[in-house]
């Protein structure tokens, strides 16, 4: 019985942070140790380029980054196929398909894409492949055939959006070429941290990030400047734990709930000061971090097996994408010269 196949992916504009992590790296690994799916993950080199076209250099130095941190968080070549976007030709040709199928106005209508323009400041001037990235982004999935789309909460509406054009695809074209994939988004409570600045997402661009190759004094120094209640000045007052980043990250990263309420109860009575907390938070970060860290420095050693395996996964990636636009062209009715070739 054939696998389920699932696709996920990074734009390769810098380093991964630990919001990368529990918003999407953690259900990769487990989704992939779990045997029962054939996973693809992309560096989304081509869409980082969306909003980077002039700095492309940021991209190309990105790109080795990446594929450290997804080893280093548990992600296995011998498990996954891990490759890199704009070495595969076909993604580019579907997304020129589906463009046909998609109007400018239900692109701006898309929350993800709202939010994200606002953001960078674009203001008028919006490039036309950053507007256009969840009809790319919808390539990527129905390319693999993807059933499962492993992503962050802030990607559903990018998820919805590619179900509406596999349905239009399907229906318009009077076939079953394209199939409509799924989200899996993280537990509740735990799919977006916030930034250090208690910002409402950590983010490369607003530098409040903990990166994943962060070393144990630079977390050590971010955790203890993070944010937390404004108006708890005095060990002795009583605190809030709502908003309060610190408690937000030990929700997420510590397994010991109940000692988490115990802390929390404490800090609301009074008698429990920031310095404290945050000290309590850096050990459980570490417990989590120095694994990661050991095996990135570990595969930092040998950069050219690295690229290796990006070029290896992207012609095993390409052999997929390609059978999937062959179906499409038949579809849409544009192999004239299929005849020709017997």
């Amino acid at each position: 019985m054939a696998k389920e196949i699932f696709l996920t992916g990074d734009r390769p504009t810098g380093k991964l942070h630990i919001g990368h992590y529990i918003g999407s790296l953690k259900n990769r690994v487990k989704l992939q140790n779990e045997g029962k799916y054939d996973p693809y993950i992309m560096i989304a080199d081509t869409q980082a380029l969306t909003d980077n076209a002039r700095d492309p250099e940021k991209i190309q130095n990105s790109l080795i980054q990446v594929a450290l941190d997804y080893l280093a968080v548990g992600l296995d070549p011998k498990k996954s196929t891990i490759f890199v976007q704009s070495q595969i030709p076909a993604l580019f040709e579907l997304t020129a398909y589906y463009m046909d199928l998609v109007t400018v106005s239900r692109l701006e209508r898309n929350p993800t894409v709202k939010t994200e323009i606002k953001q960078k400041g674009f203001n008028d001037s919006i490039p036309v492949g950053f507007l256009n990235y969840p009809v790319s982004q919808a390539a990527d999935i129905t390319a693999f055939k993807a059933t499962l789309v492993p992503v962050g909460d802030d990607q559903e509406p990018m998820i919805e959006q590619a179900r509406e054009i596999v349905r239009t695809f399907n229906r318009v074209y009077d076939c079953d070429v394209l199939v409509e994939p799924k989200g899996f988004f993280p537990p509740k409570g735990s799919g977006r941290l916030p930034g250090l600045d208690g910002n409402a997402k950590m983010s490369k661009s607003l530098g409040n990030c903990i990166y994943l190759s962060d070393d144990a004094k630079t977390v050590q120094k971010k955790v203890m400047s993070m944010y937390t209640d404004p108006n708890h000045i005095h060990v002795e007052d009583p605190g809030k734990v709502e908003g309060n980043t610190v408690f937000t990250y030990l929700d997420v990263f510590d397994p010991d709930k109940d000692k988490v309420a115990e802390l929390k109860e404490e800090y609301q009575k009074g008698g429990l000061g920031d310095v404290k907390i945050k000290r309590y938070l850096n050990k459980v970060l570490e417990n989590e971090l120095e694994p990661i860290r050991e095996r990135r420095a570990k595969y930092a050693q040998d950069t050219d097996a690295v690229y290796e395996m990006l070029v290896e996964g992207s012609k095993k990636a390409n052999v997929k994408a390609n059978q999937t636009l062959q179906e499409v062209r038949d579809a849409i009715g544009l192999n004239y010269f299929g005849h020709f070739d017997k």
